[in-house]
């Protein structure tokens, strides 16, 4: 191989997990099990919002978008991996490896933007519920989904457009289970400053401004619930509200769970567990916690199961 290719023909290699040949079955089937959960469990909420008109609302229109996100996280990453340790291929192309860099980075970013937009739905929701209807209109749900697709796409293909110029000039081996952009940055033999900048960049306007934007909502929903003086109102608030926090707890915990392990350990297994947390664990989870948590949901899912069984 060539110092410096940039061709279809340069290819990576995932050192995954372990290389023992014994843990590799366990491996395997304990990421077919996670990832056939993740896939059925996000698509029955799918289901159930569009089959059910109880659901019909702005909050689970951008839960379905969300279902549909996590389907596609997980699909982008852990078929690949599967296959991998079934045909003890590890190797990458690197075309496969840059479109994976895209996805990789492509859902993170539509999640926590729709995350952020179901915060200011609640906030309209609580803080302004006379006006909900009006705000929160098909049209604004439409556009607020379009841009945050918008903002995913363009951002991804910028990171990609600049890795397209870098060259790779020694060991290929990334250890990791699929293609992360640092991992692959840390590779390159040529400068890697204009995407570094980027992805500080990125992370500051599309990770911390969301996050100031969630937490703003939800002081504001704190100060309306201690306001109301039924109890059965300030209960109806905080069943609306949990299940959304605890998936925002989720993914900005295993995120920053992630960058936290990178920087202060250099041990290529603690950081892809975590990495496991981030792209494969919550999107298996967030279907349970809203299911669990949120009596519409289990509702619908009730009613979908039994109009599927009648239909046997």
């Amino acid at each position: 191989m060539e110092a410096g290719n940039r061709t279809g023909v340069l290819e990576f290699i995932l050192l995954g997990f372990s290389e023992d040949p014994e843990l590799q079955p366990l491996i395997f089937g304990l990421f077919l099990s996670m990832y056939v959960v993740t896939v059925l469990g996000n698509l029955l909420i799918i289901l159930a919002i569009i089959f059910d008109s109880h659901l019909h609302t702005p909050m689970y229109f951008f839960l379905s978008n969300l279902s549909l996100v996590d389907i596609c996280f997980s699909t982008s990453i852990v078929p690949k991996m599967l296959l991998s340790i079934h045909t003890e291929n590890k190797a990458i192309s690197y075309m496969d490896c840059l479109t994976q860099v895209y996805f990789s980075m492509f859902f993170p970013i539509l999640d926590t933007l729709l995350l952020t937009a179901m915060a200011y739905d609640r906030f309209v929701a609580i803080c302004h519920p006379l006006h909900y209807t009006v705000i929160m209109n098909p049209h604004l749900c439409g556009w607020l989904v379009f841009i945050t697709w918008f903002i995913g796409v363009l951002t991804s293909l910028l990171h990609i457009c600049l890795m397209r110029h870098l060259t790779f000039c020694r060991d290929l081996e990334i250890p990791h289970f699929f293609c992360e952009l640092t991992h692959i940055l840390e590779l390159a033999c040529s400068d890697t400053f204009l995407n570094w900048t980027l992805i500080y960049f990125m992370t500051g306007v599309l990770g911390v401004f969301p996050l100031v934007g969630i937490l703003f909502s939800y002081s504001r929903i704190a100060s309306s619930i201690r306001k109301m003086s039924s109890s059965g109102g300030k209960q109806k608030a905080f069943s609306t509200c949990g299940s959304h926090l605890s998936v925002v707890s989720l993914f900005y915990g295993t995120g920053v769970g992630v960058h936290f392990t990178s920087a202060v350990t250099h041990s290529p297994q603690k950081v892809s567990v975590a990495s496991v947390m981030y792209s494969v664990v919550t999107p298996m989870l967030n279907p349970f916690i809203y299911s669990l948590r949120n009596k519409d949901v289990k509702g619908a899912l009730r009613r979908l199961l039994n109009r599927a069984t009648s239909c046997l």
